[in-house]
């Protein structure tokens, strides 16, 4: 194996958090599991003669996806005249953004788009322009979400505040008893809620949930404010120098609204589902607490794949329904998640390591709603 092939297989192990605390969290220290599927990823890659990152494909995509995004906007903005054709538009534009998130930024911000540095950073700063931070992003996503996956005080994607219980171990009020129909309708508010204050609060404050981080400094903080300012422009400025502003508000809600859905569903259905475990840390004298599992097998089981035979819904959404095999190959480019659920499915068959995977969407639906409504419930 070749000294790049090496440093793409270090993909599979745990994210190093960016931050200069010490870890508060502790993962068992075997790593048979994970070595083993290293193993097995490695032979198929060499057996097939495949690139890790840098595929044709995915610049391919690329290019669709941003045309489609970049075309729906100049339509919806220059040439839609009445609501008959605004309101498609917005859905289309909505969906459309989801698609450049899950499959440009995506990859990009986890380093798994190109060979290339800088590659990835262009990619990854496309959430920029979206109306996010890839500053925050690489922060809250891939050093905590990935690290502590489905733990609760820990893991801040599963952390909706008041609003509704997603684990076990968080406060159950009287109200999330109906979580599991209100909280559909909040999902869509998640994208405006992200672009218009979270960025902003959580660099004030220097904390991602119960994380402390880096406020960004020097050309970190030029790209975050210029992100703003450019999406602030493409998103209000220009459409209102042709539209009444209320109109563009309500297009504008619309859009986000549909992306806020399809961000928070997919990710939802990967991890809070009635298969996906929520552990517990036990203490770890003198003063730490630890998971009993290794990483791997941790992030295994607290992730489901959904729809793996649906190649149009994994085009989509950036392989992101094979949320198992990313969260253990966060380098490898998505497009070969599909080969590599049935090498990490064997493998945990083998190992006795329980594997996750709804046959269709809507089962992973129907799964996130029932766990929904077993976390509102009083007895749980």
């Amino acid at each position: 194996m070749s000294v790049s092939e090496r440093v793409f297989v270090q993909a599979a192990s745990p994210p190093v958090a960016t931050t200069k605390e010490p870890p508060k969290l502790k993962f068992d220290a075997s790593d048979h599991f994970i070595s083993e599927l290293r193993r097995r990823v490695d032979e198929y890659f060499d057996r097939t003669g495949k690139r890790r990152r840098d595929c044709s494909s995915m610049y391919t995509k690329t290019a669709i996806v941003m045309t489609w995004m970049f075309g729906t906007y100049v339509l919806l903005v220059f040439f839609a005249s009445s609501w008959l054709a605004a309101v498609p538009l917005a859905i289309v534009l909505g969906l459309a953004v989801a698609a450049v998130a899950f499959n440009v930024q995506h990859d990009g911000g986890h380093k798994a788009y190109s060979e290339h540095p800088w590659i990835n950073t262009c990619m990854a700063r496309v959430l920029d322009l979206l109306g996010g931070s890839s500053y925050m992003w690489e922060r809250k996503h891939n050093a905590f979400h990935h690290t502590y996956t489905n733990i609760a005080g820990q893991d801040d994607d599963i952390d909706v505040g008041i609003l509704g219980r997603l684990a076990p171990e968080q406060r159950r009020l009287p109200f999330h008893r109906f979580q599991g129909i209100y909280l559909w309708f909040l999902y869509g508010l998640l994208t405006i809620k992200w672009q218009l204050f979270d960025d902003f609060f959580d660099v004030i404050i220097g904390r991602v949930g119960s994380h402390k981080v880096a406020r960004p400094r020097g050309k970190d903080l030029v790209v975050f404010f210029t992100g703003k300012a450019v999406f602030y422009t493409l998103a209000f400025v220009i459409p209102m120098l042709r539209h009444p502003v209320w109109k563009v508000l309500v297009i504008y809600g619309l859009a986000a609204f549909v992306t806020g859905v399809v961000l928070s569903v997919v990710f939802q259905l990967a991890h809070c589902t009635t298969e996906s475990a929520f552990p517990v840390p036990v203490p770890a004298p003198p003063n730490g607490v630890r998971i009993e599992n290794e990483w791997a097998i941790h992030q295994v089981q607290t992730t489901a794949d959904f729809a793996r035979g649906n190649r149009l819904l994994w085009w989509l959404l950036g392989g992101l329904n094979f949320q198992i095999e990313h969260h253990l190959f966060t380098r490898i480019c998505h497009v070969h998640y599909p080969a590599l659920s049935k090498i990490v499915e064997g493998a945990c068959k083998e190992m006795g390591v329980r594997y996750a995977a709804h046959r269709t969407m809507l089962t992973a639906i129907a799964a996130h709603y029932r766990w929904l409504v077993q976390m509102g419930r009083p007895t749980v």
